[in-house]
C-alpha cells in the first residue's frame, strides 16, 4: 500500500483501503477496446474490478475480459440478459465458463430462475436489475408500468431474492430499501454513483460513494467521474479513500 495512495504512511489505513478497492467497479464505458485497455494500464494496481457493458462488448470486450481475468482483475458482464429461459441459461454458463465474476439478468422470475441454474457450480455471481438508474417514476408509467420506481425496485429485490441468485444491482437511493428485503447475505450493487460536484448527467437516482455504502451497498459502479476526468487515477483514488472512510 503506497503512502501516495493512503496519503500518509499510516499502516491502519492499509485495511480500509484494501477493503475500498474490493468495492469499486470502475465502468469501462467505451467504444473500443483500445481505450479500455489504456486506462486499465493507466490505473494500474489501484483497481481490480471493472464492468464491461453492451458497448464494449460488442466491440470486442469478451477478448478483453478474458486478458483482465487472465492477468488477475475481476470482470463485471453487465449485459442485463432477457431473452427465453433456455438462452439464458446457457448465456451464463458461459460467462462462468470465461471465470467471469458478475453477470446482470432482468429481474424477472424466469429469467432470474434460469440464470441461476447457468451459475450453478460455478463463483459466477448473478445480478437482477430492478430499475435503470435513468429511470423516475414517469418513465415507468410511460412504458406501462402500473407501479412507480420503489414498488417495482422492491418487488424485483424479492423476486431475485426468491429465486436464489446472489443480489441485484439498483440505483443507491434504492439500497437502503433492497438491504432490508436481501438481508445481510444478498449482494447489492450500485450504479449511479457520483462523487460531490461530478455531473449526473442522464442519470435520476444518484447518491455518493460513501452515502451509498452507508445505504447498503457491497460495491459501487463509476464510470464517467474516473474515465472522463484530466486524471483518471487521481479520480479514483479520491473515490477509494472516500470509501475507505464510509
Amino acid at each position: 500500500m503506497s503512502a501516495e495512495l493512503s496519503g500518509g504512511d499510516d499502516q491502519g489505513d492499509a485495511p480500509r483501503l484494501a477493503a475500498a478497492r474490493e468495492r469499486l467497479i470502475v465502468a469501462l464505458d467505451y467504444a473500443n477496446v483500445g481505450a479500455a485497455e489504456a486506462l486499465v494500464w493507466q490505473l494500474g494496481d489501484d483497481i481490480s474490478f471493472y464492468k464491461i457493458g453492451l458497448e464494449l462488448t460488442i466491440a470486442g470486450g469478451l477478448d478483453l475480459a478474458a486478458d483482465l481475468i487472465g492477468s488477475g482483475k475481476r470482470v463485471f458482464l453487465d449485459l442485463k440478459l432477457h431473452d427465453i429461459g433456455n438462452t439464458v441459461e446457457r448465456a451464463t454458463a458461459a460467462a462462468a465458463a470465461r471465470g467471469v465474476s458478475l453477470l446482470t439478468v432482468h429481474a424477472y422470475p424466469q429469467t432470474l430462475a434460469a440464470a441461476a441454474r447457468g451459475a450453478a457450480g460455478s463463483p459466477l455471481k448473478v445480478l437482477g436489475v430492478t430499475v435503470l438508474t435513468s429511470y423516475d417514476d414517469a418513465d415507468l408509467a410511460a412504458a406501462g408500468y402500473a407501479a412507480g420506481v420503489t414498488d417495482t425496485v422492491r418487488r424485483r429485490a424479492g423476486d431475485a431474492r426468491d429465486a436464489g441468485v446472489a443480489g441485484v444491482i439498483c440505483a443507491p437511493t434504492d439500497a437502503r430499501m433492497v438491504r432490508e428485503v436481501l438481508g445481510p447475505g444478498g449482494l447489492v450493487v450500485t450504479p449511479g454513483v457520483r462523487p460531490a460536484g461530478a455531473a449526473v448527467g442522464d442519470q435520476k437516482r444518484v447518491a455518493s460513494p460513501a452515502d451509498a455504502v452507508r445505504a447498503g451497498a457491497d460495491m459501487i459502479v463509476v464510470g464517467r467521474p474516473i474515465i472522463a476526468a484530466p486524471d483518471p487515477r487521481e479520480a479514483a483514488r479520491q473515490i477509494l479513500s472516500e470509501l475507505a472512510g464510509a
